[in-house]
C-alpha cells in the first residue's frame, strides 16, 4: 500500500448529519408547490450537484418544474431549521480531523453542495481551518460519480490521488473516488452500498472513528 499522505471529505452526510434536514426541506417545499412531500428523491440524488439534481427533477416532473422557487424555499427552510436546532456533527468528525492534522496528512473538502452553503456550515461549525483545500459542485463541470472534483480535490491539496484517501456516505461518491483511483472509505448515512459499490470500497465503516485505525495500517 501507498503511504497515506491526504484525506478528502465528503461533506453532506459525512461530515453533517444534514441529508435528513434536506430531506425535510424537500418535503414542505414539494407541498408548497404543489408537488406534494418529494422528500424521498433524496435516496435517487445523493452527490449530485444542483444541475444534476435540476435534471433529475425535471425528469421526473417534467421541465417545467419550479426548481429556483424550489431552492430559495428549501434554502430557506434549511436555516431556518439549523438556527432553531442546529446542524449535528457527526460523530467522530472533530477527532479524525485533530488526529490527522497531529499527523501532518494534507485535508481537502470534495462536496457536490455550492461553495456559499457548504463554507457557511463548515465555518459556523468551526472546521472550515482544518482544510488545506475545499471543492464545491460549483466549481466542476461534471457531478459525482465523475472523478472531476476527487481529481480537484486532490490537486488543490497537493497530493497524489493514490495516495489519498476518500472518505463518503453516499454510492456516487464512491464511485467517483474509485475512478479518480483513490482510496474510497465508506460511511453509510441515508443508504447502504450495493454489492457493485460495496466492491469499490477500500473499507467501510460505522462512523469517522473508525478511519483512525485505518490509517495507521499505512
Amino acid at each position: 500500500m501507498d503511504k497515506i499522505e491526504a484525506l478528502i471529505f465528503d461533506m453532506d452526510g459525512l461530515i453533517f448529519d444534514s441529508e435528513r434536514v434536506v430531506q425535510r426541506t424537500w418535503n414542505y417545499a414539494g407541498e408548497l408547490l404543489g408537488y406534494g412531500k418529494i422528500g424521498e428523491h433524496i435516496y435517487h440524488t445523493l452527490g449530485f450537484n444542483v444541475k444534476r439534481r435540476e435534471a433529475y427533477f425535471k425528469n421526473v416532473y417534467g421541465e417545467d418544474f419550479r426548481m429556483d422557487e424550489f431552492n430559495e424555499i428549501t434554502r430557506k427552510k434549511f436555516y431556518d431549521i439549523v438556527e432553531k436546532e442546529g446542524l449535528p456533527v457527526k460523530t467522530g468528525v472533530r477527532q479524525l480531523l485533530a488526529y490527522a492534522k497531529g499527523q501532518g496528512l494534507l485535508l481537502g473538502v470534495a462536496t457536490s453542495s455550492r461553495r456559499e452553503y457548504s463554507t457557511r456550515n463548515l465555518t459556523d461549525a468551526g472546521l472550515m481551518e482544518y482544510f488545506d483545500g475545499c471543492i464545491f459542485g460549483d466549481m466542476v463541470s461534471q457531478a459525482k460519480p465523475d472523478p472531476e472534483i476527487y481529481l480537484r480535490a486532490c490537486e488543490i491539496v497537493g497530493a497524489a490521488p493514490g495516495r489519498s484517501m476518500a472518505l463518503e456516505d453516499a454510492p456516487a461518491g464512491i464511485r467517483a473516488a474509485s475512478a479518480a483511483g483513490m482510496y474510497p472509505v465508506m460511511v453509510p448515512d441515508l443508504v447502504q452500498p450495493d454489492e457493485e459499490v460495496e466492491k469499490l470500497c477500500y473499507r467501510k465503516v460505522k462512523s469517522l472513528m473508525d478511519v483512525i485505525p485505518l490509517l495507521k495500517e499505512f
